[in-house]
């Protein structure tokens, strides 16, 4: 049983939970939560370790045994002091210490790629994200700008999506080579309205910050934009919502092929 807030293990966490240089030097991210944790544990995550509370409900316990069960490493904590970690003061009795994914990504069969470019608010960043992984997305390339989607905030806000699809931090020049061949969709309220795009060719959607929209780096190496029709006269959504209305109207413009595949 940990009791000191001075164990190696907390400080790491707290440390983790802070800026992303720690968690790049450290090569790991936190994961809170029962669900989350179930997540990367069904998704066969490489775990460093994880921290139990003393009092958990039985979902909590089930879990702690399935960690034990496949060789994970768990530390029962003071309640008060696994709660102390949480930026949100209640851990639901578990969090886990995780490796960051690797780089080692192949683009040879991918046709849909998201690119949120300067997206700073992490709930934005993990609506982003878990609306790819429900739409199919297969891979999430994220600009410098964008903040780390493997922040705590946007890890909560993923709901799992992080363990579901690559999330590569790359520069401009390494998108544009990965992006090569495929149309690049910049999101922008001057572009084509998306009902009126053909979005079934193998494409990579750019879709801007908040405050700013795209960056100039996106907007050069984008081929061509995309809108939302607004007819009640607002000027803009927020990123997560046009980004999740963009991604579903090519799902909708790709359901007769992704049928026609599975037959």
């Amino acid at each position: 049983m940990i009791t000191s807030a001075q164990n190696p293990k907390l400080k790491l966490v707290r440390a983790l939970m802070g800026r992303p240089k720690e968690r790049r030097e450290a090569n790991a991210f936190v994961a809170e939560g029962v669900r989350l944790v179930e997540e990367a544990l069904a998704a066969g995550w490489p775990f460093r370790f994880a921290l139990a509370g003393e009092t958990l409900s039985e979902r909590g316990e089930s879990l702690v045994a399935g960690l034990h069960s496949r060789g994970v490493e768990v530390e029962r904590v003071a309640d008060s002091l696994l709660n102390s970690l949480s930026d949100t003061g209640n851990t639901q009795g578990v969090l886990a210490v995780l490796d960051l994914p690797t780089s080692d990504f192949r683009l040879a069969t991918c046709d849909f790629i998201l690119i949120p470019d300067q997206i700073r608010d992490p709930g934005n960043l993990g609506t982003l994200l878990r609306t790819a992984a429900a739409a199919g997305v297969q891979a999430v390339f994220l600009p410098p700008e964008t903040t780390d989607a493997f922040a705590p905030k946007v890890v909560r806000a993923g709901m799992g999506a992080h363990f579901r699809l690559p999330i590569l931090p790359l520069t401009w020049d390494e998108i544009r080579a990965r992006t090569s061949g495929l149309r690049l969709l910049l999101a922008d309220m001057d572009g084509l309205s998306c009902w009126e795009s053909d979005l079934r060719a193998p494409l990579a959607l750019i879709v801007g910050g908040e405050a700013e929209g795209a960056s100039p780096a996106a907007r050069a190496l984008a081929t061509d934009s995309i809108s939302i029709p607004m007819p009640g006269g607002m000027e803009s959504l927020n990123a997560g919502v046009a980004g999740a209305i963009l991604m579903f109207e090519v799902v909708r413009q790709r359901q007769p092929q992704m049928r026609m595949a599975g037959q």
